[in-house]
């Protein structure tokens, strides 16, 4: 009996040592368990901080280019500004050279036809002086002591009398020639110092307008290096399209009260295009993802005039981001036209123009790589076709 207990005191305490060792091995696989989901929990936690780190700098750099970006396009402005006032005082000093050179030309003509009034007056006059030596040196109370009958002396005096005239009314001419030759040769003389000073003028402004082209060269490849996506490509081109339909709206609206100016609406096929060129872009086509073109773009060198397509008031004159410097002509009747990307312009709101006049020059403002103009028709709004107006 006691060998029997005996036994199964052994077999309860090898049991028991069993439990104890299972007890054991499930505590420290727990704690085992419970370590590696720590770290898994850790090394999760760890890269999610990574990924918002990550986040938060992409953020950080994408604010920081769009700041730059900011900033590069209000110098962009600027720049575009620049030049255009340099531009405009260049063309204004052009045309300054012009007329003055026209002036100049006249003058010489009227100079040289003075010279010859001149000599031919004083060989005249030196004939005249000549016949009058010839004649002798008589006085005029010789001469009627000499003569015989009475009716002699008095077709001498006559004679005499009509010579002297003549001779007067001769240096009288002469004089006259004179002082006009002389004022000739004085307003030469000033005209001949303001063509050199518009020459000079003239040079250093086209140096001002280099130097400011070079600087908005700078700007543009600055832009061009701060690579977008075509997300946000797209995105910008909305930002920029969004604020154009914005302005033409207020446009329209500030047009309504313009009720005498002709519509376009029975002038189909009849215009002519703004300026010469080759269309680059076409109404309808691809821009950029969904968008597409609202107008035309038609290549031109920089500095060719660009005109207005029809009659009506000028609703709009200032840069625009993304179209540069830009005219928009109220036509009445709910129609607009609109002018982009201009080197300098060339009225300004509220003036009238009509069909043919120069609003403008072509130019390469806001940002664009190649010069041109951008130009848009638009009947309550919406943009159409220039094609459907323009032959």
């Amino acid at each position: 009996m006691q060998r029997l207990m005996s036994t199964s005191s052994q077999h309860l305490a090898g049991f028991l040592a069993l439990i104890i060792l299972l007890l054991l091995f499930t505590a420290n696989h727990a704690v085992a368990q419970n370590s590696k989901q720590q770290q898994a929990s850790a090394k999760t936690s760890q890269q999610l901080n990574e990924i918002q780190r990550a986040i938060n700098q992409q953020k950080k750099a994408l604010s920081s280019t769009n700041i730059k970006i900011s900033d590069l396009q209000q110098h962009l402005k600027a720049d575009d500004i620049a030049i255009s006032k340099i531009s405009k005082k260049l063309a204004q000093t052009s045309s300054q050279l012009e007329q003055v050179s026209e002036k100049l030309v006249r003058l010489t003509t009227e100079k040289k036809q003075l010279q010859t009034a001149k000599l031919q007056q004083e060989q005249g006059l030196a004939k005249q002086l000549r016949a009058a030596y010839s004649a002798g040196h008589h006085d005029y109370l010789k001469l009627m002591l000499n003569q015989q009958q009475a009716s002699s002396v008095q077709r001498t005096l006559t004679y005499y009398q009509y010579l002297n005239t003549a001779r007067i009314k001769e240096i009288e001419r002469f004089q006259a020639t004179m002082d006009k030759l002389y004022q000739v040769e004085q307003e030469y003389q000033a005209k001949a110092e303001q063509l050199a000073q518009l020459t000079e003028s003239q040079q250093q402004q086209k140096q001002v307008l280099e130097l400011s082209k070079a600087k908005q060269q700078q700007t543009l490849k600055a832009l061009n290096s701060k690579a977008l996506t075509g997300q946000q490509k797209l995105a910008k081109l909305e930002r920029e399209e969004q604020a154009m339909v914005k302005l033409l709206k207020e446009m329209a609206a500030a047009a309504q009260a313009a009720k005498n100016l002709v519509s376009l609406s029975k002038l189909k096929r009849k215009l002519s295009w703004p300026v010469k060129g080759r269309i680059s872009h076409s109404f309808g086509s691809r821009k950029q993802g969904y968008l597409k073109w609202k107008g035309v773009f038609i290549a031109a060198p920089i500095g060719r005039q660009v005109q207005a397509v029809h009659n009506g008031t000028i609703l709009f004159a200032d840069w625009l981001q993304g179209y540069g410097l830009v005219s928009v002509i109220d036509h009445g009747d709910g129609y607009m036209s609109l002018y982009g990307h201009n080197q300098t312009l060339l009225k300004s709101v509220g003036d009238r123009v009509e069909a043919g006049e120069a609003i403008a020059l072509v130019g390469q403002s806001g940002g664009q790589s190649k010069s041109g103009l951008y130009f848009e028709i638009r009947q309550a709004g919406k943009a159409v076709n220039p094609k459907i107006w323009c032959k």
